[in-house]
Order: structure tokens, then sequence, then C-alpha cells
């Protein structure tokens, strides 16, 4: 896990933006348009310029969760951050199927379908989570609850980084992942099952 590596130096660029007061969303959307531009260099078959554009977009998701720590957590903050990073990693699939077609949209069509699966249970057990008020603070304080799982944030930016340093293998790498995004949405309806069955058992 390499939160406890970064926490500390993005804290300290964080309290920089603090001070210039930048907000948690003007960060999460400045990520967002990196992000969505990363997208379209690879679709243009320009790999390591979205590479590079991704893996700013990337810093930048994580620095503002550190400056709303500094200010204040919002449920608004929390939803453009899950929901524009979701849509920042489709689009990148998206830019490698236009890249070639031939060769990789059945690939990333499967790949695209398959994080689905740990979108939806991620989503849907943070809901039925915050309905019973249950919280987490194992990634430190979020607006939302967040279940662990194969396929994390960590794991999709060093598969999309992969794809882009090795195009060519881009439809071994996503089958590959799509599989693991099923396994991990197996795993959280596992863990839903087990942690709201109580409401079935209720007479």
């Amino acid at each position: 896990m390499i939160r406890p590596h970064i926490d500390k130096p993005l804290a300290r660029v964080a309290t920089h933006l603090v001070r210039w007061q930048v907000s948690a969303n003007s960060v999460t959307a400045m990520g967002f348009l990196l992000g969505m531009g990363a997208a379209g260099f690879i679709a243009s078959g320009q790999f390591i310029a979205g590479l590079v554009l991704f893996l700013a977009s990337r810093v930048l998701d994580g620095l503002d969760g550190a400056v709303a720590r500094q200010t204040r957590l919002t449920d608004l903050g929390g939803y453009l951050d899950i929901t524009l990073d979701f849509i920042v990693y489709a689009s990148m699939v998206l830019g490698f199927a236009l890249a070639d077609p031939a060769r990789n949209a059945l690939a990333a069509a499967f790949l695209t379908t398959s994080f689905m699966a740990p979108a939806a249970t991620f989503l849907a057990y943070a809901i039925f989570a915050a309905k019973r008020g249950i919280t987490t603070e194992i990634r430190g304080r979020k607006s939302m609850y967040y279940l662990g799982g194969l396929t994390e944030g960590f794991e999709t930016i060093l598969t999309l980084s992969l794809m882009c340093l090795l195009p060519y293998w881009f439809p071994v790498i996503a089958v590959v992942y799509a599989l693991m995004c099923w396994i991990t949405g197996g795993t959280r309806i596992a863990a839903a099952v087990q942690a709201f069955s109580s409401d079935e058992r209720a007479p």
C-alpha cells in the first residue's frame, strides 16, 4: 500500500495550495481535464505524451483529497472525485480503442464493461454503509466509505500506465485486468452479503 508514502508529500503541497486559496474541487477539475487530455493523446497514438498527462492528472487526484482534509471534506467533493475518476479511466481505454480499432476495440469493450463490476459494487456498498452508519479510516478520512479490492486506484493507474508504455500489448493487459475487475466485484458482493444479511434474517 503506497498511501503512507505519499500522504506526507501531498500534505506539504496541499498546505501551499490552501494558503493560495485553491479549493479541492478546483484541483479535482484540473486533474479531470488533464486525464481527458491524456485520453485524447492516446487516441491519436501519442502514448508517452498521454502517459505524462495521465500521471499528472493522478497526482492532482491525490492532491485534491489532501487539500480537502486541510479545509473541509464535502459530499460534492467526494462525488466529483470518484465519478470523474471513473470517467477518466474509461476514456483512457476508449483512447486505446480509437488508436487501433482493429486490434484493441474488442479488448477495450471487455475492459470497459468489466470496470462496472468494481465500480457498481464499490458505490452501492458505500450507499448502504452510509445508511447503516458504517465508517472506516483505513485509507484516511474520506467523504464516503471505501471498500478495498484487487483493482483499486493504484492498480488501475499502474495498468493504464503499462498500456501506455507497451501499447502493442494492450489487448493482453486489458483482458487480464478485466478478469481482475470481476474478481474484485465478486469479493465485494461477498462482503456485502456478509455485512448486510442481517436484514434478511430479521423476522
